[in-house]
C-alpha cells in the first residue's frame, strides 16, 4: 500500500506559466506567457561552452563557485555600483535564480518568523516561505503605477519581521524602485534586525535611461542583503540554470552551509562559458538597447488595439488593462485570447496570494522578429 503523504504545499498546483504554454500548444498559438527568449544564443557562448568542456572542466568546481565567474561578477558589481564584495567569502554561484532564493529563505527563515513581500510577486516566493514554516505578510500594489505606500509598508513591520523580499525592477509591475523608495526603505529597516533578500534578476534590461539602484549600492541596505542575479535573463539562456547570490560574509557562511546540500555546485563548462563571455564579449548597454527596441516596437503595434497599455520601465514583459475590451475575468481572458486569438498570456491575478483581478494581463516581447510579427497580427483583430 502506498502511503498516504501529507502534503506541505496543499494549494500548490502547476503554475500558472506551465499552464498557458501547455495551452498555448495545444491551441498552436504564439507563446507570449511564459518569460523565455525564442531567438538564438550569441554563437561565441557555444563556443566557449565547448571550449570549458574540451579544457576539462567536467568535474566538480569549488562549491562557491568558478573562481573566473566569481572575478567577473566582482567586476560587474563594481563597474556598475562601485560595490566591493570578497571574491571568497561573499560570491556564490547558483542553479539560476530561484535556486539562490529558495536557499536564502531556506538560510533565515524559522516557523513563525514574518516575511514580507510585495504583490503582484514572483510565484516562489510564498510556497519558499511556507515550506520552512514562516508567516507571510503582504503589501498589495495596485495598477497602473504599482507605487509603494511606506505608511502601509511600515504597519507590516513587528518584532517577528524576520526578512523583507524585493523584486527590483519588478516582475510582473517592471517598476523600478527609485532614491526615494530606497531611503524610506533604509528608515525602517537601519536599527532593525531584519533581513532583506533583492532579487535583482532583471537589473540589465532596463529602459528610458532609467537609473538602476542595485541594494549593494547603500551600505545601510548592503549590510543585511541577500542579493541574487540571473545569467539566463542577462544573455538569454534561461535553460542554462545559471546565476549568483551576493551577501555579507557572515550571512554567506550560513547560506553555503545550506547550499551545499542543496546543489553543491553549479555546471562547470556553463561557468567557464559565461565567465570568458563576460570578460571578452559582453556589452551591457546593448543588451538593454536591443530589448528596448522590442518593447518599442510591440508598443507601437498595440498602441493601435483597444489595451491600455501599462508603463513598461525594465524586463521583458509588457502589462496591458484590458478592461475596454472584455468583462471576462483575467484568467478566463488569457484562454480565450489563447484559443480564439491564437495568443498566450499571463493573467496578474495569479501574482497574488488571493488572486486579485485588476484586468490587467502580461505579455513577453522575449521573442525574435517573427513570432512577434505573428502575435502583433493576431492581437490587431481582437476589437471592442
Amino acid at each position: 500500500m502506498t502511503p498516504n503523504i501529507q502534503s506541505k504545499l496543499p494549494n500548490v498546483g502547476i503554475t500558472i506559466f506551465t499552464e498557458m504554454s501547455q495551452l498555448a500548444a495545444k491551441e498552436n498559438a504564439v507563446n507570449l506567457s511564459q518569460g523565455f527568449p525564442d531567438f538564438p544564443i550569441d554563437a561565441k557562448l557555444t563556443q566557449f561552452l565547448e571550449e570549458g568542456s574540451a579544457k576539462g572542466l567536467n568535474q566538480y568546481l569549488p562549491m562557491p563557485g568558478y573562481i573566473g565567474l566569481r572575478e567577473a561578477i566582482l567586476k560587474k558589481m563594481y563597474d556598475s555600483h562601485k560595490a566591493t564584495y570578497d571574491i571568497e567569502s561573499e560570491i556564490t554561484v547558483t542553479a539560476g535564480a530561484t535556486q539562490a532564493i529558495f536557499t536564502a529563505i531556506a538560510t533565515i527563515v524559522k516557523p513563525g518568523d514574518e516575511v514580507i513581500i510585495i504583490e503582484p510577486a514572483y510565484d516562489c516566493y510564498e510556497p519558499t516561505i511556507q515550506l520552512f514554516g514562516g508567516v507571510t505578510k503582504r503589501l498589495i500594489l495596485h495598477k497602473p503605477d504599482y507605487v509603494i505606500n511606506w505608511e502601509d509598508f511600515k504597519n507590516l513591520i513587528s518584532n517577528k519581521t524576520k526578512l523583507i523580499i524585493f523584486n527590483n525592477p519588478g516582475n510582473p509591475s517592471t517598476r523600478i524602485l527609485r532614491e526615494s523608495d530606497i531611503q524610506e526603505l533604509i528608515k525602517i529597516v537601519k536599527d532593525t534586525d531584519i533581513f532583506l533578500l533583492s532579487d535583482e534578476v532583471y537589473e540589465n534590461i532596463t529602459f528610458d535611461n532609467k537609473e538602476y539602484l542595485s541594494f549593494a549600492r547603500y551600505s545601510e541596505l548592503k549590510e543585511r542583503s541577500f542579493i541574487v542575479a540571473s545569467f539566463g535573463k542577462l544573455l538569454h539562456i534561461t535553460g542554462w540554470k545559471l546565476g549568483y547570490i551576493l551577501a555579507p560574509k557572515e550571512m554567506m557562511s550560513e547560506y553555503r552551509k545550506v547550499h551545499q546540500y542543496n546543489v553543491f555546485c553549479v555546471n562547470s563548462p556553463s561557468q567557464y562559458a559565461i565567465a570568458k563571455y563576460m570578460d571578452e564579449v559582453l556589452d551591457y548597454h546593448e543588451i538593454a538597447k536591443m530589448y528596448q527596441a522590442k518593447r518599442d516596437y510591440f508598443r507601437n503595434a498595440l498602441a493601435g488595439t483597444d489595451f491600455k497599455l501599462l508603463n513598461c520601465e525594465a524586463t521583458y514583459f509588457q502589462a496591458v488593462d484590458y478592461s475596454a475590451v472584455s468583462e471576462l475575468g483575467d484568467k478566463d481572458f488569457c484562454k480565450h485570447l489563447t484559443q480564439v486569438y491564437k495568443v498566450a498570456a499571463i493573467p496578474f491575478s495569479a501574482f497574488y496570494h488571493n488572486f486579485m483581478d485588476e484586468k490587467v494581463i502580461r505579455f513577453c516581447f522575449a521573442k525574435k522578429q517573427e513570432t512577434l510579427d505573428q502575435a502583433i497580427e493576431n492581437l490587431v483583430k481582437l476589437k471592442i
